[in-house]
């Protein structure tokens, strides 16, 4: 029983429920951004440089022969897996360093120092006493 009451201890902490959280909501962004590059940007770059559609580029080891399948590096594949990685990466680091730029103007608005206070006017007794010293100097 006490291994299922630290399972639960585990499971339960901070980190591993945001990190689950940071998980799914990574596994839903990542089927974002692959439908952006897959359904908006690769036909639009496959166009511009001539209709290629970069899933059927390959190259040719050996050829098919009867029942035996052709040999084929699929490096179209890896310009699809490759892009889509970029994009997902600065993705990323946009959310990063936007929410980096929010910590920091949070950060320097606890930091900084606090516009000082107008001195708080002397009181009648004190300034009427300064006045008397000012004028026994001027005496002398």
């Amino acid at each position: 029983m006490s291994m299922l009451k630290e399972f639960k201890e585990f499971a339960m902490r901070g980190n591993v429920v945001d990190m689950a959280v940071g998980v799914v909501i990574g596994a839903a962004f990542g089927k974002i951004v692959t439908s952006l590059v897959n359904d908006v940007l690769m036909p639009v770059i496959g166009g511009l440089i001539g209709n290629v559609d970069f899933t059927t580029l390959s190259w040719t080891i050996k050829e098919a022969v009867d029942d035996k399948a052709a040999v084929t590096v699929n490096y179209g594949n890896f310009i699809q897996v490759v892009v889509d990685f970029l994009i997902v990466a600065f993705c990323i680091f946009m959310v990063i360093k936007g929410i980096n730029k929010l910590s920091n103007l949070k950060k320097k608005e606890e930091e900084a120092p606090a516009e000082p206070e107008a001195p708080a006017p002397k009181p009648d007794d004190v300034v009427l006493l300064e006045e008397i010293r000012d004028l026994l100097k001027n005496q002398k």
